[in-house]
């Protein structure tokens, strides 16, 4: 599959979006990576590859200029308000990101762009582009590529690699092809040409549904043996409106936690337990652990990515009052994100 052009235009046109990250990061005196100044940083993405500009008419957007370790739910909804307003003018976005939290933010936009009929493609780099042996260039151009196709949906590219958003997780600080698939496989492949492996939705006509706003309030913990329940009742009383809970196996709990779930629910704060397994879903009723704590209103996560849980639980938050209201979103696929039958989708 190749880029597509509309009828009537030479070159689609294409919108970046900027949100710092190690692209386009310089040494300070003492050699640590830090973000230039925002009129630097736009200035080294711009010269990165000027020949762009022959594949698609291009328009460059600031968002932020951080290091992506101090992302927020705030820029979230600044990003998909940005998208949003331009929407209509552009045939398709790449969003430049810190590869440390993209696939947070990926699958955050994800939830935030209901009804998205045109592609979002996030990228970054590994290595700054000011660097010889950056994949700086790279990753942009082949984002670019991507978002000039007929295709949609928030999608992630590094490496070689062609990944749903909102199943992406990042796996190596230090290779070129980052980041991987949690339970779904790959999209696609970046060689001399661009291949879509699997089928994918493509470009459409319909109003875009913005549904911004994420409550941050939540805590994540990974248990661990002999970790006290004390632990999670601390976090019960210090105003946190949810829990991620990164359980063993099939999403089995401690006895000992139980009557800490059961205080959770009494005070209307979801916790939603997923699997530590790299891979897999939680089956949280074939063992008695599991089920119990399913008794004592725990939501089980299924198969979908820690990122994905996370800020599907954020979004989830700021739109229902209930545990159950937030269990009918967690359990809803709205991207392709959950697949709550248990098995793995390869």
């Amino acid at each position: 599959m190749g880029a597509q052009f509309f009828a009537g235009q030479m070159k689609p046109k294409i919108c970046i979006f900027f949100c710092g990250g190690t692209m386009v990061m310089v040494p300070n005196a003492q050699g640590v990576l830090v973000p230039p100044s925002k009129e630097n940083a736009l200035h080294s993405v711009l010269s990165l590859e000027p020949r762009l500009h022959g594949l698609a008419d291009i328009d460059l957007e600031f968002i932020a200029n951080i290091d992506s370790s101090d992302m927020t739910p705030d820029i979230w909804d600044r990003l998909v308000t940005s998208i949003a307003k331009s929407y209509s003018h552009y045939d398709g976005f790449v969003v430049l990101h810190g590869t440390d939290t993209m696939a947070y933010t990926a699958s955050a936009v994800s939830f935030a762009l209901r009804n998205l009929g045109k592609p979002v493609v996030f990228t970054g780099a590994q290595i700054p582009g000011h660097q010889l042996e950056s994949d700086a260039r790279r990753n942009l151009v082949n984002a670019v590529r991507l978002a000039c196709m007929d295709v949609a949906g928030v999608m992630l590219v590094m490496g070689e690699k062609i990944l749903l958003g909102v199943r992406s997780s990042k796996i190596s600080h230090s290779k070129l092809n980052a980041f991987a698939s949690f339970n779904w496989p790959k999209l696609g492949e970046v060689g001399r040409q661009i291949q879509i492996l699997r089928e994918v939705q493509h470009k459409q006509g319909q109003d875009l549904r913005l549904e911004e706003g994420f409550v941050s309030e939540i805590a994540v913990l990974s248990l661990a043996p002999g970790m006290p329940a004390s632990v999670l009742d601390h976090l019960l009383s210090q105003g946190v409106k949810g829990i991620v809970i990164n359980a063993y196996g099939t999403g089995n709990i401690p006895q000992i936690y139980l009557p800490s779930l059961e205080r959770a629910r009494d005070k209307n704060i979801p916790i939603v337990i997923r699997t530590q397994c790299p891979e897999g879903s939680t089956q949280m009723s074939v063992y008695a652990t599991g089920k119990q704590a399913l008794e004592c209103g725990a939501i089980e996560a299924f198969d979908m990515s820690l990122e994905s849980t996370i800020t599907k639980l954020m979004w989830a938050l700021k739109r229902a009052k209930t545990i159950e209201e937030i269990k009918t979103i967690m359990h809803h696929n709205y991207a392709g994100e959950i697949n709550s039958d248990g098995e793995r989708a390869y």
